[in-house]
Parts: C-alpha cells; sequence; structure tokens
C-alpha cells in the first residue's frame, strides 16, 4: 500500500499495527540518527531498545519512561507506545523477539542500566545487524541476551513519570512541567485544580503513587538529562537552569533519582 511504512523491518499498516512477514523469531535493527514520528503503535514482538546515544522518552499506559544512553527498555509484544526525543543524535539497537520465556519478566516494561557484560554481549549483536535471514550462530546468541535479561535486570522505576487519569491534575501536571525552575507554590497548584491543597496533595498521590514534590523533582531531573545532552553547558549551569541553587544540592538530587552522578556529556 501506497501508505505503508517499513520500520525495523515491519511494515506500519495506516492504524498504526505492524505487519510481521518476517520468518525468524528474533533480530536486530540498528540505526544511526534515530528519527521519531511521535505517534502511537503496536507490533506482535516483544522489542528490547538499547540507547548507545542520546536518550528516548517511551510513552506507554499512562507513564513516560525515561531511557537515557546506556541503559534499555522492555516493552512487551502488543504493547502500543510512543517514542519521543529532544536529543541531537539518538544511536538505537532494537532488538524484536516473536516468542519470550513464560517469567513474568518478559510480560511487564522495564527500564535498567545495562551492565558491562550486557553491554558488550548487545555491541557484539550489531554485527547481524538488519540480517532477517536464518544464521543459526545468531539465533543461539539471542536467544542467550533473551534469557539472561531478568538476571541484568535492576527495576529502575526512578525513570518513570506518571501521568494522572484524574483530568483535574492534567493542568497541575502542565504547570509544573513548564516551571520546573520555580519552587512548589500548594496553593496555586490546588486552585489550578479547583480543589483544597490537603485534597490535591491526597488525589496527586492516590493517582500517580509519588507526592507533587516527587514529580517536581522528576520533572527537573529529567529537564538536567536534556541538558545535559547538549553538551554546551557547566553542572553549575544546569543546576541553576532546573531550579537548583547549588550544584551540591542538584548532585544529591540527581543522584537520589538517577542512582548515580551526573556528568557532562564530551563533544567531539
Amino acid at each position: 500500500m501506497q501508505n505503508d511504512i517499513v520500520k525495523c523491518g515491519l511494515t506500519e499498516k495506516t492504524d498504526s499495527r505492524f505487519v510481521d512477514t518476517i520468518g525468524k523469531e528474533a533480530y536486530v535493527w540498528c540505526e544511526k540518527d534515530w528519527k521519531h514520528d511521535d505517534h502511537e503503535h503496536a507490533h506482535h514482538r516483544a522489542q528490547l531498545t538499547f540507547v548507545e546515544e542520546g536518550y528516548q522518552y517511551f510513552h506507554i499506559d499512562q507513564k513516560i519512561y525515561l531511557v537515557p544512553q546506556y541503559h534499555v527498555i522492555w516493552v512487551p509484544s502488543g504493547k502500543a507506545h510512543r517514542i519521543t526525543s529532544e536529543a541531537k543524535t539518538v544511536n538505537l539497537m532494537v532488538f524484536l523477539f516473536k516468542t519470550v520465556f513464560e517469567d513474568d519478566f518478559y510480560q511487564n516494561v522495564h527500564v535498567f542500566a545495562v551492565p558491562p557484560v550486557l553491554k558488550e554481549m548487545l555491541l557484539y549483536a550489531s554485527k547481524w545487524n538488519q540480517l532477517i535471514e536464518e544464521d543459526e550462530e545468531q539465533d543461539l546468541f539471542f536467544k542467550a541476551i533473551l534469557k539472561s535479561l531478568p538476571n541484568f535486570c535492576k527495576e529502575s522505576s526512578y525513570l518513570e513519570i506518571p501521568i494522572p487519569s484524574d483530568v483535574r491534575l492534567i493542568p497541575v501536571c502542565t504547570y509544573i512541567n513548564s516551571n520546573f525552575k520555580y519552587s512548589l507554590n500548594a496553593d496555586e497548584l490546588a486552585e489550578k485544580a479547583q480543589m483544597s491543597v490537603r485534597s490535591l496533595q491526597r488525589i496527586f498521590k492516590n493517582e500517580t503513587g509519588i507526592t507533587l514534590q516527587k514529580y517536581h523533582q522528576l520533572v527537573r531531573i529529567l529537564k538536567s538529562i536534556e541538558l545535559i545532552d547538549t553538551g554546551q553547558f557547566t553542572l553549575s549551569q544546569i543546576a541553576y537552569k532546573v531550579g537548583y541553587q547549588s550544584l551540591s544540592a542538584f548532585t544529591s538530587s540527581y543522584q537520589t533519582i538517577m542512582k548515580s552522578k551526573p556528568k557532562v556529556k564530551k563533544v567531539n
């Protein structure tokens, strides 16, 4: 069909569903400078995406998952997702699996940092990039990667930003997303939600699983990651741009969320 789009070897139809005509169990699709089209789609293959450079946001089930450089995201088969990024360059390796093991791990979304052993395995697999013919070594190697994922995964729920389903909270999130540099004003946020401060705090926590303060912190740290990716600012400049009064306060907050210290990206 004229409107069909081919992505990662799969043909996407106009209803954002994919037709899978590839016979093999698993294959890898690597691309430099990945282009995003910002619309939701699904396919009947489980997906493991490794971010080699840049970062990505995955929008899945009322949550936004940040996948920074040297992290992976596991997306179960059939799970609708939308991908966005403001990074200058995004280099990805996308592994697509037709069948998976029965472990509960494979039925849920996971984001986690790639340990050195897994990173070497993923990079080695790039030699099979876009190979859709049968290859015995590749099949065995990809099955080993798939089987090892639950052991490598240390759940990183701190990389999730929840999206509340209560429409009264949407203006609150929108305001925080646009004004993350400034301190929270509970009375002003409550007014936007047209409820009391106490009700706002209770309903927001029930809807998202985190407090307004935690949501504010998450947004600040995600914005700092975007600034770090540009390679244009020092950490002190980034700390100020996202609302922290000192580098030490920013570093402490970043480490709480990301479990590692912020590092300035080296630009070649």
